[in-house]
Protein backbone atom coordinates (compact mmCIF):
# COMPACT_ATOMS: atom_id res chain seq x y z
CA UNK A 1 0.00 0.00 0.00
CA UNK A 2 1.58 3.19 -1.13
CA UNK A 3 1.50 6.60 0.45
CA UNK A 4 -1.11 8.55 -1.53
CA UNK A 5 0.52 11.98 -1.25
CA UNK A 6 -0.36 12.76 -4.88
CA UNK A 7 -4.09 12.24 -4.45
CA UNK A 8 -5.93 15.38 -5.53
CA UNK A 9 -9.52 14.49 -4.69
CA UNK A 10 -9.79 14.22 -0.92
CA UNK A 11 -13.55 14.08 -0.44
CA UNK A 12 -14.80 10.74 0.87
CA UNK A 13 -17.98 9.28 2.25
CA UNK A 14 -16.21 7.73 5.26
CA UNK A 15 -12.81 8.29 6.86
CA UNK A 16 -11.46 5.51 9.05
CA UNK A 17 -8.78 6.50 11.55
CA UNK A 18 -6.62 3.41 12.11
CA UNK A 19 -5.92 0.50 9.80
CA UNK A 20 -5.54 -2.20 12.45
CA UNK A 21 -8.06 -4.97 13.04
CA UNK A 22 -11.00 -2.68 13.87
CA UNK A 23 -10.24 -0.25 11.06
CA UNK A 24 -9.67 -2.91 8.41
CA UNK A 25 -12.80 -4.77 9.52
CA UNK A 26 -14.84 -1.55 9.40
CA UNK A 27 -13.69 -0.97 5.83
CA UNK A 28 -14.68 -4.52 4.87
CA UNK A 29 -18.07 -4.08 6.52
CA UNK A 30 -18.77 -0.88 4.59
CA UNK A 31 -17.12 -1.74 1.26
CA UNK A 32 -20.11 -3.54 -0.21
CA UNK A 33 -22.62 -0.79 0.64
CA UNK A 34 -23.95 1.42 -2.14
CA UNK A 35 -25.44 4.89 -2.27
CA UNK A 36 -28.73 5.87 -3.86
CA UNK A 37 -27.08 6.28 -7.28
CA UNK A 38 -25.70 2.74 -7.11
CA UNK A 39 -22.10 3.78 -6.53
CA UNK A 40 -20.01 2.35 -3.72
CA UNK A 41 -19.07 4.29 -0.63
CA UNK A 42 -15.66 5.93 -0.96
CA UNK A 43 -13.53 5.14 2.08
CA UNK A 44 -10.22 6.58 3.28
CA UNK A 45 -8.11 4.66 5.81
CA UNK A 46 -5.41 6.50 7.75
CA UNK A 47 -2.74 4.28 9.30
CA UNK A 48 0.46 5.34 11.06
CA UNK A 49 2.40 2.12 10.33
CA UNK A 50 3.55 1.17 6.86
CA UNK A 51 1.60 -2.05 7.07
CA UNK A 52 2.84 -3.36 3.73
CA UNK A 53 6.45 -3.24 4.93
CA UNK A 54 6.01 -3.69 8.70
CA UNK A 55 2.68 -5.45 9.19
CA UNK A 56 3.90 -6.90 12.48
CA UNK A 57 3.69 -3.42 14.04
CA UNK A 58 -0.04 -3.44 13.42
CA UNK A 59 -0.79 -7.17 13.53
CA UNK A 60 1.45 -9.07 15.96
CA UNK A 61 1.53 -12.75 16.89
CA UNK A 62 -0.78 -12.51 19.90
CA UNK A 63 -3.81 -14.75 19.61
CA UNK A 64 -7.47 -13.88 19.69
CA UNK A 65 -10.43 -16.01 20.66
CA UNK A 66 -13.14 -15.59 18.04
CA UNK A 67 -16.67 -16.36 19.12
CA UNK A 68 -18.96 -18.47 16.96
CA UNK A 69 -20.92 -15.31 16.08
CA UNK A 70 -17.74 -13.48 15.04
CA UNK A 71 -16.78 -16.31 12.69
CA UNK A 72 -20.25 -16.19 11.15
CA UNK A 73 -19.89 -12.45 10.51
CA UNK A 74 -16.48 -12.97 8.89
CA UNK A 75 -18.09 -15.61 6.67
CA UNK A 76 -20.66 -13.04 5.55
CA UNK A 77 -17.77 -10.74 4.52
CA UNK A 78 -16.21 -13.57 2.47
CA UNK A 79 -12.98 -13.44 4.46
CA UNK A 80 -13.36 -16.48 6.72
CA UNK A 81 -12.16 -18.89 4.04
CA UNK A 82 -8.69 -17.32 4.28
CA UNK A 83 -8.69 -17.57 8.09
CA UNK A 84 -10.28 -20.97 8.71
CA UNK A 85 -7.24 -23.12 7.77
CA UNK A 86 -5.22 -21.32 10.46
CA UNK A 87 -7.93 -21.17 13.13
CA UNK A 88 -8.14 -23.82 15.84
CA UNK A 89 -11.75 -24.69 16.70
CA UNK A 90 -12.71 -24.77 20.38
CA UNK A 91 -14.87 -27.86 20.73
CA UNK A 92 -14.83 -28.02 24.52
CA UNK A 93 -14.05 -25.68 27.41
CA UNK A 94 -12.77 -27.02 30.73
CA UNK A 95 -13.06 -24.64 33.70
CA UNK A 96 -11.45 -25.60 37.01
CA UNK A 97 -10.19 -24.12 40.27
CA UNK A 98 -6.75 -25.39 41.29
CA UNK A 99 -6.83 -27.26 44.59
CA UNK A 100 -10.66 -27.22 44.86
CA UNK A 101 -13.51 -29.37 43.65
CA UNK A 102 -15.25 -26.82 41.41
CA UNK A 103 -15.31 -27.77 37.73
CA UNK A 104 -17.47 -27.01 34.71
CA UNK A 105 -17.48 -28.41 31.18
CA UNK A 106 -18.88 -26.74 28.08
CA UNK A 107 -19.22 -28.70 24.84
CA UNK A 108 -19.99 -27.47 21.34
CA UNK A 109 -22.03 -30.61 20.66
CA UNK A 110 -24.44 -29.66 23.45
CA UNK A 111 -25.24 -26.44 21.61
CA UNK A 112 -25.55 -27.92 18.11
CA UNK A 113 -22.49 -26.19 16.68
CA UNK A 114 -19.20 -27.62 15.44
CA UNK A 115 -17.19 -25.18 17.58
CA UNK A 116 -17.91 -22.77 20.42
CA UNK A 117 -15.31 -20.45 18.94
CA UNK A 118 -11.89 -20.37 17.33
CA UNK A 119 -8.36 -19.37 18.29
CA UNK A 120 -6.28 -17.56 15.69
CA UNK A 121 -3.20 -15.36 15.63
CA UNK A 122 -3.84 -11.66 15.22
CA UNK A 123 -1.37 -11.60 12.32
CA UNK A 124 -3.45 -14.18 10.41
CA UNK A 125 -6.59 -12.08 10.82
CA UNK A 126 -4.75 -8.93 9.79
CA UNK A 127 -3.26 -10.47 6.66
CA UNK A 128 -6.64 -11.89 5.64
CA UNK A 129 -8.29 -8.48 6.07
CA UNK A 130 -5.53 -6.73 4.10
CA UNK A 131 -5.68 -9.30 1.32
CA UNK A 132 -9.41 -8.75 0.94
CA UNK A 133 -9.05 -4.97 1.09
CA UNK A 134 -6.26 -4.97 -1.51
CA UNK A 135 -8.85 -6.03 -4.09
CA UNK A 136 -10.89 -2.96 -3.21
CA UNK A 137 -7.98 -0.54 -3.01
CA UNK A 138 -7.61 2.70 -4.95
CA UNK A 139 -4.18 4.30 -4.75
CA UNK A 140 -4.08 7.79 -6.14
CA UNK A 141 -7.09 7.33 -8.44
CA UNK A 142 -9.02 10.53 -9.05
CA UNK A 143 -12.30 8.64 -9.34
CA UNK A 144 -12.34 5.29 -7.52
CA UNK A 145 -14.39 2.61 -9.27
CA UNK A 146 -17.10 0.56 -7.57
CA UNK A 147 -14.69 -2.33 -7.02
CA UNK A 148 -11.80 -0.04 -5.97
CA UNK A 149 -13.41 2.27 -3.46
CA UNK A 150 -10.82 2.27 -0.65
CA UNK A 151 -7.86 4.64 -0.45
CA UNK A 152 -5.04 4.20 2.07
CA UNK A 153 -3.07 7.07 3.58
CA UNK A 154 -0.18 5.09 4.99
CA UNK A 155 2.11 5.72 6.75
CA UNK A 156 0.37 8.89 7.92
CA UNK A 157 -1.47 10.18 10.95
CA UNK A 158 -4.03 12.78 11.98
CA UNK A 159 -2.78 16.15 13.21
CA UNK A 160 -6.11 17.99 13.45
CA UNK A 161 -9.86 17.40 13.16
CA UNK A 162 -12.57 20.01 12.65
CA UNK A 163 -16.30 19.33 12.71
CA UNK A 164 -18.79 21.13 10.46
CA UNK A 165 -22.54 20.91 9.92
CA UNK A 166 -22.32 18.71 6.83
CA UNK A 167 -18.84 17.17 7.13
CA UNK A 168 -15.83 16.40 9.27
CA UNK A 169 -12.41 17.55 8.06
CA UNK A 170 -9.14 15.85 8.90
CA UNK A 171 -5.61 17.20 8.52
CA UNK A 172 -2.77 14.71 8.07
CA UNK A 173 0.91 14.81 8.90
CA UNK A 174 1.56 14.63 5.13
CA UNK A 175 -0.20 18.06 4.84
CA UNK A 176 -3.16 16.52 3.04
CA UNK A 177 -6.70 17.55 3.92
CA UNK A 178 -9.52 15.01 3.90
CA UNK A 179 -13.23 15.48 4.44
CA UNK A 180 -16.12 13.08 4.79
CA UNK A 181 -19.66 12.71 6.05
CA UNK A 182 -18.54 10.27 8.76
CA UNK A 183 -15.38 9.62 10.75
CA UNK A 184 -14.83 6.24 12.43
CA UNK A 185 -12.37 6.26 15.32
CA UNK A 186 -10.66 2.87 15.12
CA UNK A 187 -7.37 4.19 16.47
CA UNK A 188 -7.01 2.21 19.68
CA UNK A 189 -6.99 2.78 23.40
CA UNK A 190 -5.14 6.11 23.14
CA UNK A 191 -7.48 7.32 20.39
CA UNK A 192 -6.43 10.62 18.82
CA UNK A 193 -9.98 11.11 17.53
CA UNK A 194 -11.41 10.67 21.02
CA UNK A 195 -8.98 13.26 22.34
CA UNK A 196 -9.76 15.83 19.63
CA UNK A 197 -13.48 15.41 20.39
CA UNK A 198 -12.77 15.90 24.13
CA UNK A 199 -14.48 12.61 24.92
CA UNK A 200 -13.31 11.56 28.36
CA UNK A 201 -12.72 7.99 29.44
CA UNK A 202 -12.69 6.13 32.72
CA UNK A 203 -9.89 3.75 33.63
CA UNK A 204 -9.94 0.97 36.20
CA UNK A 205 -6.50 -0.64 36.71
CA UNK A 206 -6.69 -4.31 37.64
CA UNK A 207 -3.19 -4.39 39.14
CA UNK A 208 -2.63 -7.43 36.94
CA UNK A 209 -0.60 -8.32 33.88
CA UNK A 210 -1.17 -10.92 31.18
CA UNK A 211 1.88 -13.06 30.52
CA UNK A 212 1.56 -14.63 27.10
CA UNK A 213 3.57 -17.26 25.25
CA UNK A 214 3.05 -20.08 22.80
CA UNK A 215 3.84 -23.50 24.25
CA UNK A 216 3.94 -27.08 23.00
CA UNK A 217 2.66 -29.64 25.49
CA UNK A 218 3.37 -33.36 25.91
CA UNK A 219 -0.27 -34.29 25.24
CA UNK A 220 -2.45 -33.08 22.33
CA UNK A 221 -5.10 -30.55 23.31
CA UNK A 222 -7.92 -32.20 21.28
CA UNK A 223 -9.41 -28.74 20.72
CA UNK A 224 -10.09 -28.16 24.41
CA UNK A 225 -9.66 -24.66 25.83
CA UNK A 226 -8.67 -24.69 29.49
CA UNK A 227 -9.52 -21.93 31.98
CA UNK A 228 -7.65 -22.80 35.16
CA UNK A 229 -8.01 -20.59 38.23
CA UNK A 230 -5.00 -20.53 40.55
CA UNK A 231 -3.87 -18.61 43.60
CA UNK A 232 -1.58 -16.53 41.36
CA UNK A 233 -4.28 -15.76 38.79
CA UNK A 234 -6.30 -17.40 35.98
CA UNK A 235 -4.43 -19.46 33.40
CA UNK A 236 -5.97 -19.81 29.94
CA UNK A 237 -4.49 -22.52 27.73
CA UNK A 238 -5.99 -22.10 24.28
CA UNK A 239 -5.67 -24.61 21.42
CA UNK A 240 -3.66 -23.63 18.36
CA UNK A 241 -3.33 -25.29 14.98
CA UNK A 242 -0.15 -27.10 14.02
CA UNK A 243 1.06 -29.08 11.04
CA UNK A 244 0.09 -32.35 12.66
CA UNK A 245 -3.46 -33.66 13.00
CA UNK A 246 -3.24 -33.88 16.80
CA UNK A 247 -1.82 -30.50 17.72
CA UNK A 248 0.12 -30.06 20.95
CA UNK A 249 0.51 -26.31 20.46
CA UNK A 250 -1.30 -23.90 22.78
CA UNK A 251 -1.44 -20.21 23.55
CA UNK A 252 -0.82 -19.42 27.19
CA UNK A 253 -2.45 -16.38 28.80
CA UNK A 254 -1.47 -16.24 32.48
CA UNK A 255 -2.90 -13.48 34.65
CA UNK A 256 -0.46 -12.40 37.36
CA UNK A 257 0.26 -9.44 39.60
CA UNK A 258 2.89 -7.10 38.11
CA UNK A 259 5.46 -8.36 40.63
CA UNK A 260 4.70 -12.01 39.85
CA UNK A 261 4.84 -11.32 36.11
CA UNK A 262 8.23 -9.65 36.45
CA UNK A 263 9.52 -12.61 38.47
CA UNK A 264 8.19 -15.10 35.91
CA UNK A 265 9.80 -13.19 33.05
CA UNK A 266 13.13 -13.35 34.90
CA UNK A 267 13.09 -17.16 35.14
CA UNK A 268 15.04 -19.20 32.63
CA UNK A 269 13.02 -21.50 30.37
CA UNK A 270 13.49 -24.60 32.54
CA UNK A 271 12.33 -22.92 35.75
CA UNK A 272 9.44 -21.21 33.97
CA UNK A 273 8.23 -24.52 32.55
CA UNK A 274 8.32 -26.02 36.02
CA UNK A 275 6.37 -23.10 37.50
CA UNK A 276 3.76 -23.35 34.74
CA UNK A 277 3.37 -27.12 35.14
CA UNK A 278 2.90 -26.70 38.89
CA UNK A 279 0.25 -23.99 38.46
CA UNK A 280 -1.61 -25.47 35.49
CA UNK A 281 -1.52 -29.11 36.53
CA UNK A 282 -1.16 -32.30 34.52
CA UNK A 283 -4.04 -31.80 32.05
CA UNK A 284 -1.68 -31.64 29.08
CA UNK A 285 1.45 -33.14 30.59
CA UNK A 286 4.83 -31.43 30.57
CA UNK A 287 5.69 -28.24 28.72
CA UNK A 288 7.92 -29.45 25.90
CA UNK A 289 8.61 -26.21 24.01
CA UNK A 290 8.32 -22.62 25.23
CA UNK A 291 8.08 -19.66 22.87
CA UNK A 292 8.91 -16.04 23.49
CA UNK A 293 7.27 -14.55 26.57
CA UNK A 294 5.68 -11.08 26.80
CA UNK A 295 3.67 -9.22 29.45
CA UNK A 296 0.87 -6.70 29.03
CA UNK A 297 -0.62 -4.60 31.86
CA UNK A 298 -4.38 -5.02 32.25
CA UNK A 299 -7.01 -2.39 32.89
CA UNK A 300 -10.59 -1.58 31.99
CA UNK A 301 -10.91 1.55 29.83
CA UNK A 302 -14.32 2.89 28.81
CA UNK A 303 -15.06 5.98 26.75
CA UNK A 304 -17.78 8.02 28.41
CA UNK A 305 -19.44 8.71 25.03
CA UNK A 306 -19.67 6.37 22.04
CA UNK A 307 -20.52 8.94 19.38
CA UNK A 308 -19.91 12.57 18.54
CA UNK A 309 -21.06 14.81 15.71
CA UNK A 310 -20.33 12.76 12.57
CA UNK A 311 -18.08 10.37 14.48
CA UNK A 312 -18.39 6.96 16.15
CA UNK A 313 -15.91 5.10 18.35
CA UNK A 314 -15.11 1.49 17.42
CA UNK A 315 -13.25 -1.27 19.27
CA UNK A 316 -10.46 -0.29 21.64
CA UNK A 317 -11.11 3.41 21.08
CA UNK A 318 -14.39 2.76 22.89
CA UNK A 319 -13.48 -0.05 25.31
CA UNK A 320 -10.52 -2.10 26.45
CA UNK A 321 -11.44 -5.02 28.72
CA UNK A 322 -9.82 -7.84 30.68
CA UNK A 323 -8.94 -10.91 28.55
CA UNK A 324 -10.28 -13.40 31.13
CA UNK A 325 -13.25 -14.44 28.96
CA UNK A 326 -11.66 -13.73 25.56
CA UNK A 327 -14.34 -11.21 24.62
CA UNK A 328 -12.39 -8.05 23.69
CA UNK A 329 -12.11 -8.40 19.91
CA UNK A 330 -15.56 -9.97 19.66
CA UNK A 331 -17.07 -6.92 21.36
CA UNK A 332 -15.33 -4.63 18.87
CA UNK A 333 -16.42 -6.81 15.97
CA UNK A 334 -20.04 -6.39 17.05
CA UNK A 335 -19.43 -2.60 17.10
CA UNK A 336 -18.46 -2.84 13.43
CA UNK A 337 -21.33 -5.14 12.54
CA UNK A 338 -24.00 -3.00 14.19
CA UNK A 339 -22.70 0.30 12.82
CA UNK A 340 -22.47 -1.18 9.31
CA UNK A 341 -26.12 -2.28 9.58
CA UNK A 342 -27.20 1.20 10.69
CA UNK A 343 -25.30 2.88 7.85
CA UNK A 344 -26.82 0.43 5.37
CA UNK A 345 -30.28 1.40 6.65
CA UNK A 346 -29.44 5.10 6.33
CA UNK A 347 -28.33 4.60 2.73
CA UNK A 348 -31.42 2.54 1.87
CA UNK A 349 -33.63 5.31 3.25
CA UNK A 350 -31.71 8.07 1.50
CA UNK A 351 -30.67 9.52 4.86
CA UNK A 352 -27.38 11.14 5.80
CA UNK A 353 -24.69 8.50 6.39
CA UNK A 354 -23.90 10.16 9.73
CA UNK A 355 -27.46 10.98 10.78
CA UNK A 356 -27.05 11.79 14.48
CA UNK A 357 -30.23 10.05 15.60
CA UNK A 358 -28.95 6.86 13.93
CA UNK A 359 -25.55 7.27 15.59
CA UNK A 360 -27.29 7.66 18.94
CA UNK A 361 -29.25 4.49 18.27
CA UNK A 362 -25.94 2.74 17.63
CA UNK A 363 -24.57 4.11 20.93
CA UNK A 364 -27.62 3.05 22.93
CA UNK A 365 -27.73 -0.42 21.39
CA UNK A 366 -24.03 -1.01 21.93
CA UNK A 367 -24.23 0.23 25.53
CA UNK A 368 -26.25 -2.83 26.57
CA UNK A 369 -23.80 -5.28 25.02
CA UNK A 370 -20.80 -3.40 26.44
CA UNK A 371 -22.27 -3.37 29.94
CA UNK A 372 -23.15 -7.07 29.88
CA UNK A 373 -19.68 -8.17 28.72
CA UNK A 374 -17.86 -5.80 31.07
CA UNK A 375 -20.01 -7.00 33.99
CA UNK A 376 -19.16 -10.61 33.09
CA UNK A 377 -15.41 -10.05 32.84
CA UNK A 378 -15.30 -7.79 35.91
CA UNK A 379 -17.14 -10.32 38.06
CA UNK A 380 -14.87 -13.14 36.88
CA UNK A 381 -11.77 -11.08 37.70
CA UNK A 382 -13.10 -10.33 41.19
CA UNK A 383 -14.30 -13.85 41.87
CA UNK A 384 -11.32 -15.77 40.52
CA UNK A 385 -8.46 -13.50 41.53
CA UNK A 386 -9.24 -13.64 45.22
CA UNK A 387 -8.42 -16.18 47.90
CA UNK A 388 -10.90 -15.00 50.54
CA UNK A 389 -12.58 -18.16 51.88
CA UNK A 390 -16.18 -17.00 51.22
CA UNK A 391 -15.33 -16.22 47.59
CA UNK A 392 -13.44 -19.49 47.15
CA UNK A 393 -16.43 -21.43 48.48
CA UNK A 394 -18.88 -19.37 46.45
CA UNK A 395 -17.05 -19.78 43.16
CA UNK A 396 -16.68 -23.53 43.57
CA UNK A 397 -20.37 -23.88 44.31
CA UNK A 398 -21.00 -21.63 41.33
CA UNK A 399 -18.91 -23.82 39.03
CA UNK A 400 -20.82 -26.90 40.17
CA UNK A 401 -24.14 -25.18 39.61
CA UNK A 402 -22.99 -23.97 36.18
CA UNK A 403 -21.96 -27.49 35.24
CA UNK A 404 -25.33 -29.03 36.05
CA UNK A 405 -27.79 -26.17 35.48
CA UNK A 406 -28.58 -26.27 31.76
CA UNK A 407 -30.44 -22.91 31.53
CA UNK A 408 -27.58 -21.10 33.26
CA UNK A 409 -25.00 -22.85 31.10
CA UNK A 410 -26.94 -22.02 27.93
CA UNK A 411 -27.14 -18.36 28.89
CA UNK A 412 -23.38 -18.15 29.50
CA UNK A 413 -22.49 -20.05 26.34
CA UNK A 414 -24.81 -17.98 24.16
CA UNK A 415 -23.24 -14.76 25.44
CA UNK A 416 -19.67 -15.95 24.95
CA UNK A 417 -20.60 -17.25 21.48
CA UNK A 418 -21.68 -13.72 20.60
CA UNK A 419 -25.46 -14.10 20.64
Amino acid sequence: MNNTTQTQHNQYDVIIAGGGLSGSLSALGLASLTKADGSALTIAIIEANDIQQTAKLTFDSRVLALSHGSAEYLKSLNVWQDIAPHAAPIKNIHISDRGYYGKARLAASDHHVSALGYVVEMSILGQAFLSKLSKLQSVGKSTPQADQNITWFCPDHITDISWHDDSVKVSLNSSQQLSAKLLLACDGGQSTCRQFANITSSTKPYDQCALIANVSMAKPHHHIAFERFTESGPIAMLPLTDNGKDSHKCSLVWTLTPEQATNMMALDDTLFKQALELAFGSWLGQVKTLGERAIYPLSLVQANEQVYHRMALIGNASHTIHPIAGQGFNLGLRDVQQLSDIIATNLANGADTADFSALMRYANDRKTDHQQVIALTDSLVTLFSNDLPPLVAGRNIGLKVLNYCTPLKNRLVNKTMGY
